[in-house]
């Protein structure tokens, strides 16, 4: 079969991939010249099925209202903006705002990320794909006693769907990871430890996936932008570019936070809205003052990531729409953050800043599945879990395409739990 990938991002890469390995023939379009250009390039670098819980909770409406004024502030939207996409997801996301919506959509997360990951672990043991990994889990610090509470209180709710954590002391965290003695002395609180989580380079994951990809066949095309997706009779018929017309027997969308506004004149409305996403990687000069493990600082909405000699911090969001402008006011938290932690693994005078768009639903499950046009399928809306989620998505997809029942339930998974603007109960 031949089959079209939208996008060549770490989704769409790996879609491809797997695509290949079941003997199909697949093109992969993206406006970008390489793979993993965009929201792959410099994010946090986690496979962090621990971060299921969804953005959506009661207490963030009345948080992020506080954050608004703050151009610094860990989720920054300006609702006074002209901006009714970022509206209507906002709608959606308050819908989610409920405890029974947090439990239910940790759940639906939860299920794609532990399949994604061990997805992920057998395929590196099938290639030896290397891509800076650390298989060490990741280690979330908490700085006061309130916090390390609510974590706790995630934790046990996590652990319920599938996912054991491991309560730590802050002495007990400074074992596991010396380079946080610093922080003992002044208020490291305690820490949760996933033991299977993972962190890795994104970016070049997807090179080394695309050329893998390669080998098999598969054609990358870059510099080539989507123009309009054309239909009929149920059944996608092309797909219009700036540089011609391309046809398939099958389409997959991963598009990522350009995704919706290809299929709108389809009838699909996915509701997906880019959260800008920043990150600084710094070269380091003193190696053994550095964290050896991903961290996640919880108190921060950090993160932190040893990739090689580098470290990658990354965080915030900010709902702006489509701009990948840098805002200085938005990298400086990083370095400082950075610094406080780990104040002589690097002089932090060239960090490297970098912002991308990530994909977010209101629910933040993504949209995974088939779709009323018979070949066309939707691998989307991962939001900051798409590195975390991308070998089980294009695992499910490339099941889906070949009329293999999937692994997994694909349950609440669908872009229908979101028809008529509600949600599904």
């Amino acid at each position: 079969m031949k089959v079209l990938v939208l996008g060549a991002g770490v989704v769409g890469a790996t879609t491809a991939h797997f695509l290949a390995e079941d003997g199909h023939q697949v093109k992969v379009i993206d406006r970008q010249q390489a793979a993993g250009m965009e929201t792959s390039f410099a994010n946090g670098a986690q496979i962090s099925a621990c971060h299921a819980k969804p953005w959506a909770t009661p207490h963030v409406p009345l948080q992020a209202f506080k954050w608004m004024f703050k151009p610094d502030a860990p989720l920054l939207f300006r609702p006074w903006r002209w901006d009714p996409p970022l509206w209507s997801w906002g709608l959606k996301f308050l819908r989610n705002c409920t405890d029974q919506r947090v439990t239910t959509n940790m759940e639906r997360t939860l299920r794609v990320a532990l399949y994604s990951r061990a997805v992920l672990k057998a395929l590196r043991q099938r290639t030896n794909i290397q891509y800076d990994q650390i298989t060490r889990g990741i280690l979330h610090i908490y700085r006061s006693a309130a916090e390390f509470e609510e974590g706790r209180a995630t934790g046990a709710m996590l652990k319920a769907l599938g996912l054991p954590q491991d309560v730590l002391t802050p002495q007990e965290c400074v074992r596991l990871e010396p380079a946080l003695a610093h922080a003992a002395k002044t208020d490291l609180a305690g820490g949760l430890l996933s033991p299977e989580d993972e962190s890795g380079d994104a970016q070049k994951f997807t090179t080394e996936i695309a050329k893998r990809a390669a080998a098999r066949g598969v054609e990358f095309a870059g510099g080539v932008t989507v123009k309009h997706v054309n239909a009929s009779k149920g059944m996608i018929t092309s797909v219009v570019t700036d540089q011609g017309e391309e046809t398939a027997d099958a389409f997959v969308l991963a598009l990522g936070s350009y995704s919706a506004r290809f299929v709108k004149a389809l009838g699909l409305d996915l509701p997906i809205y880019p959260a800008k996403g920043y990150s600084i990687s710094v070269e380091l000069e003193n190696p053994d003052a550095a964290p050896t493990m991903s961290i996640t600082d919880e108190s921060a909405y950090m993160v932190f990531s040893r990739l090689g000699n580098r470290l990658r911090v990354a965080g915030t969001a900010e709902l702006a729409g489509w701009d990948t402008g840098l805002d200085p006011r938005r990298v400086a938290p990083l370095v400082r953050n950075a610094k406080s932690l780990f104040p002589t693994a690097s002089s932090y005078t060239d960090v490297h800043p970098w912002a991308g768009l990530r994909p977010t639903t209101p629910d933040s499950v993504p949209i995974i599945g088939a779709t009323p046009y018979a070949n066309l399928f939707l691998n989307t809306g991962h939001g900051t879990l798409g590195w975390t989620m991308a070998c089980g998505s294009a695992r499910i997809t490339a099941d889906l395409i070949a009329g293999r029942a999937p692994e997994i339930s694909l349950e609440g998974l669908g872009y229908q739990r979101f028809s008529g603007g509600g949600t599904e109960p």
